[in-house]
Formats: structure tokens, sequence, C-alpha cells
């Protein structure tokens, strides 16, 4: 059985023994979160759910993951270039040898996604 009853412009609701307050907080805008800000999401809610729940309440969580979608966005494309460039993965071995262009890229872009979680998703 729940009742509900206000105090102190605070609503409350009675489940049980507890009176729990009911929050409720503004429609926010519809904000794209890509891959990264859904891997660090998760991340916060499982390792940090106090820090989770701050941004969630204060309706600082979508422009939070927002922001570190395109941070992570941007370091990956970053790495992937600069690493390919280290390594003289170019279009010429794309064209000569296109097989071993691909195992080069994966492994290139298997190791900026590592670095990236390292640095900015898991953090």
């Amino acid at each position: 059985m729940s009742k509900e009853y206000e105090n102190q412009n605070v609503s409350y609701v009675i489940h049980g023994n507890y009176q729990l307050p009911c929050i409720t907080t503004k429609e926010q805008n519809e904000l794209h979160i890509g891959v990264w800000a859904n891997r660090h999401r998760q991340y916060l809610k499982q390792h940090h759910c106090i820090r989770y729940y701050n941004l969630l309440t204060s309706e600082r969580l979508y422009p939070y993951l927002a922001e570190i979608e395109e941070q992570a966005q941007t370091m990956f494309s970053q790495l992937v270039k600069l690493l390919a460039e280290k390594e003289n993965v170019s279009e010429k071995l794309k064209l000569d040898n296109p097989m071993l262009w691909v195992r080069k890229m994966n492994n290139i872009r298997n190791r900026a996604m590592d670095i990236v979680n390292s640095e900015v998703i898991f953090v």
C-alpha cells in the first residue's frame, strides 16, 4: 500500500514503513549519445553509482555524456590516423595487398580503442 502526501512543498509516497520523496526532472533535450558514451554511462552506473545519480538528478548526465562521446570519438580518430601513418599503412598498401591492409587497420583500431577506453571511458 502506498499513500501520497505533501509536506513543506515536497511530495512523499509511503511504501511500507518508508517515506520516499517524489522526484521528477524537467524534460531534457534529446541528445545523441553513441557507443563511447553508452560505455561510459554503463561504467558509471556500475562502478561510480553516486556520481551517476548525482549527474542524473542534476540533469547534467546527457550533456556530460555528449561531451565524453565527442572527446572519445576525436581521440579515436586521431589515434587511428597517427598509428596508420607511423606504421606506413596507406592507400598504396590497400591497393597492393588488401588483406594485409585489413589486418593492420584492425590491429590499429583495436589498439586505439584500448587507449580510448583506458584514458576516457573507464576513468
